[in-house]
């Protein structure tokens, strides 16, 4: 610090005098890299704060990315990878009439499988003073990709007892050979087996729904979720974070009745549940709380798994890129975590030992001032004048190939390899091969050969 002070002042001393001198940039402004984190492709997408979540299937053979668009923009691109480092955009959809839309629009990006076909759900969020208040998602047939003149609608589903759409959502193939989606919706999780819905089920495909504890005003929703297959318990688990209360797991091996097994709460800097990751085991989670200086912080969920507790209130570890700022969605490939840091843009710790978490790579992609917020329309704010949750939004990895793609409300679409890290399978590690990665051919690793269900 003081080697840059002392340049600083004989920078301004040796200058002539009545020359101007150009300031230093916002000291909040983070720019740069680690060696070991290489920009693949960059693609800006139009309109500032527009990007929200992303997407990216796992099949090499079809190389594509989905991005959520909202505000004046609310629906997706599609982004080709077939050459990762020229990445393009080779189709947009914008819902119909989007200047009389009000509201989010474009939130959370999903893609499933199911007899041979590929499905992208687009998670939409509008207004009660505009069109469309009660649509959840719009779920779109991209199996004809790259051929854009082959996509089309297969599909709206909306929740009129509860307005205002989906925030998140979550696709998951049950061990029962099911392809469901889970919803936020209120005060549950909303639970719908796509193959109805696309069969043009009277409701819409909806079987269950997972509700919300504990909420202190009675009106608690979930934020995120995360579902996995237990091999150990030969248990499908549904990991819940309900932005009110805490964190939740629930036993979904019967979808139509869930069962809770154990809870996080009342632990110190609780509050905004946002994001909720177990590991590959089952073992270790970690989550998020949506407000600035909150660190990510690990809990081990062994002791409420084994019934030795009934609410889990004590982490063990925790991690932050920046103490001034927040980190925000996370993909959990054991024993890294790959984040989306907003300010901080891509971020990789390791977990290795959850007591002791450290950062192994970083990759600034907002480049924006410190507390600038998002803005939409009209100049951007100056430094300090609003929120932390500028810049990265959705981090997504490609299992087979290790890519990371980060979608940054600011700067857009990008894509980065980690050197020494080609790929993940669990079993390298010493773990199940479980991730937010669906098998949607075989189903989750471990599962009995499914049964029919009616």
């Amino acid at each position: 610090m003081r080697r840059i002070l002392l340049f600083q002042c004989v920078s301004l001393l040796s200058a002539p005098l009545g020359a101007q001198v150009t300031p230093p940039p916002d000291p909040g402004q983070k720019f740069g890299n680690s060696p070991n984190i290489r920009l693949i492709s960059h693609v800006q997408l139009a309109e500032y704060g527009a990007v929200t979540d992303l997407d990216i299937e796992q099949e090499l053979s079809r190389p594509y990315a989905y991005v959520a668009r909202r505000f004046d923009q609310p629906g997706f691109a599609v982004i080709s990878l077939k050459d990762p480092a020229r990445a393009r955009v080779i189709y947009n959809w914008h819902i119909e009439n989007p200047e009389i839309h009000q509201g989010r629009a474009g939130m959370d990006a999903q893609h499933f499988k199911t007899k041979g076909r590929y499905y992208y759900v687009q998670a939409m969020q509008f207004g009660q003073s505009g069109p469309d208040w009660d649509l959840g998602a719009v779920i779109t047939d991209v199996t004809s990709l790259p051929d854009t003149a082959g996509i089309k609608e297969a599909g709206r589903i909306r929740e009129p007892d509860v307005p205002n759409g989906f925030h998140n959502t979550f696709m998951y193939k049950h061990s029962d050979g099911r392809a469901l989606l889970f919803a936020t919706s209120g005060p549950q999780a909303k639970i719908y087996d796509m193959d109805r819905f696309l069969a043009g089920d009277a409701k819409q495909g909806r079987i269950g729904q997972v509700p919300v504890l504990d909420a202190p005003t009675g009106r608690g929703s979930y934020h995120d979720f995360y579902l996995a297959y237990d091999p150990a318990t030969k248990q499908d688990k549904f990991y819940g974070a309900a932005w009110e209360s805490g964190f939740y797991i629930f036993d979904i091996t019967r979808p139509e009745e869930p069962r809770l097994i154990t809870q996080i709460s009342g632990h110190a800097g609780a509050g905004n549940s946002h994001t909720f990751t177990p590991t590959p085991d089952g073992r270790y989670a970690v989550v998020e709380s949506e407000y600035q200086y909150a660190p990510l912080k690990i809990f081990d969920l062994q002791p409420g798994l084994e019934g030795k507790v009934k609410v889990i209130s004590r982490p063990i570890g925790a991690w932050n890129a920046d103490w001034r700022a927040l980190s925000h969605n996370h993909e959990v490939r054991w024993p890294y975590v790959f984040v989306s840091g907003y300010e901080d843009g891509l971020q990789v710790f390791n977990m290795m030992d959850p007591t002791n978490p450290y950062t192994v790579g970083h990759y600034y992609t907002c480049q924006c001032p410190h507390k600038a917020g998002v803005t939409f329309r009209g100049p951007a704010r100056p430094p300090n004048s609003g929120g932390v949750d500028n810049g990265a939004w959705g981090v997504d990895v490609r299992n087979a190939d290790g890519l990371i793609v980060i979608s940054d409300k600011v700067t857009g679409f990008w894509a980065f390899k980690m050197d020494g890290f080609d790929g993940w399978n669990g079993h390298q590690w010493g773990m199940p091969n479980v991730s937010s990665a669906q098998d949607w051919d075989k189903g989750p690793e471990g599962a009995p050969k499914p049964q029919k269900v009616s």
